[in-house]
């Protein structure tokens, strides 16, 4: 998997969301992971045009 940017405003790349889910005791449901990836990561807080992305990512790497 190629790394990239997924949230411009706090410059969050996809590998940061992989670490945060590897990182963490289990990641079952994708809403309480992206409040993990969130705390963590400070994601989606800016202007928030990225949530949908790191869904994505969230469950793409949960399918994995």
């Amino acid at each position: 998997m190629e790394n990239y940017t997924i949230c411009n405003c706090m410059n969050v790349t996809y590998f940061d969301v992989e670490d945060v889910l590897n990182n963490s005791k289990t990641f079952t449901d994708v809403q309480k992971s992206f409040d993990e990836v969130q705390a963590i990561t400070h994601c989606s807080t800016g202007c928030g045009g990225c949530h949908d992305k790191i869904m994505d990512a969230i469950s793409e790497i949960m399918s994995r």
